[in-house]
């Protein structure tokens, strides 16, 4: 996906919102597991429903993975079914990682070759050359971890401004213009310092809901006037409910951000 048509579905449909499917087993209405695969089929009806009032999907491997075979089964359906029904929505591999640069192009070739993934989360601190594979494919993008949203940011991101020191270093990297940015919404105070030195760099922002993040102080803290920011949500729209009506309470809870956002 071009980052241009990502800015026209920002426009087209009013909203920031990503829709994270951190899908837990555990956790998902008890009828879903009736199905063959339940982890599916609760994706699948979330996308359905929400799809057109959402710009964005970010899968957490971690979920599964957890699961071995059966958990990347579910993953590698979730993301064809995207990509086949609902192509128009930007996709995340939220898998954090990177190494050494012939391992980095393995990945690579994972999340946007066999899976077609848009877009991967990438740790930056192994430097450029950890970076720099995932970089090299044609509309694909990298969101690095600039400033995470846990608390654990305070012990290596924040002191001496090492947040600042990524940014400002992945500036002078090859292929820039397809570097996004991991900025928590639990750290609004340092949105300033941020955008004056990437005004026109696209934000993942994780953190509303569940972590604590405000919608409106993130929306005020980051946005420009390119309006690049995707706002992700996971356990407060996926969880809503953990019955039947799991499908209605998701809606609402997005209708209300969007209602937000648009206020």
């Amino acid at each position: 996906m071009r980052i241009s048509e990502l800015s026209n579905n920002i426009k087209e449909k009013k909203s920031y919102l990503c829709l994270g499917l951190d899908t837990d087993i555990e956790k998902i209405p008890e009828f879903l597991l009736n199905f063959e695969d339940p982890v599916f089929e609760f994706n699948k009806s979330l996308i359905d429903r929400l799809h057109s009032k959402i710009i964005a999907v970010k899968i957490n491997t971690a979920f599964y993975e957890a699961r071995g075979v059966e958990g990347w089964s579910s993953l590698e359906k979730t993301i064809k079914y995207i990509n086949d029904k609902y192509p128009k929505l930007f996709t995340i591999a939220d898998a954090k990682r990177a190494d050494i640069g012939n391992t980095s192009s393995m990945y690579a070739k994972a999340f946007f070759e066999k899976m077609n993934f848009d877009s991967v989360t990438v740790s930056p601190y192994m430097g450029e050359d950890s970076v720099s594979e995932f970089l090299k494919y044609e509309d694909k993008y990298v969101i690095i971890l600039a400033l995470t949203s846990n608390k654990g940011a305070k012990d290596f991101q924040i002191p001496n401004n090492n947040y600042l020191d990524v940014i400002s270093k992945s500036k002078s990297w090859n292929n820039f213009e397809k570097i996004m940015y991991v900025i928590g919404a639990t750290k609004t105070e340092y949105f300033k310092k941020i955008r004056k030195i990437i005004p026109e760099s696209f934000l993942l922002i994780p953190g509303v809901g569940s972590q604590g993040g405000d919608i409106n102080d993130v929306i005020q803290s980051s946005t420009s006037t390119s309006n690049n920011i995707i706002i992700n949500i996971s356990r407060a729209i996926i969880y809503a409910s953990s019955k039947e009506n799991y499908l209605d309470k998701a809606e609402d809870v997005v209708d209300n951000y969007n209602n937000l956002i648009n206020s």
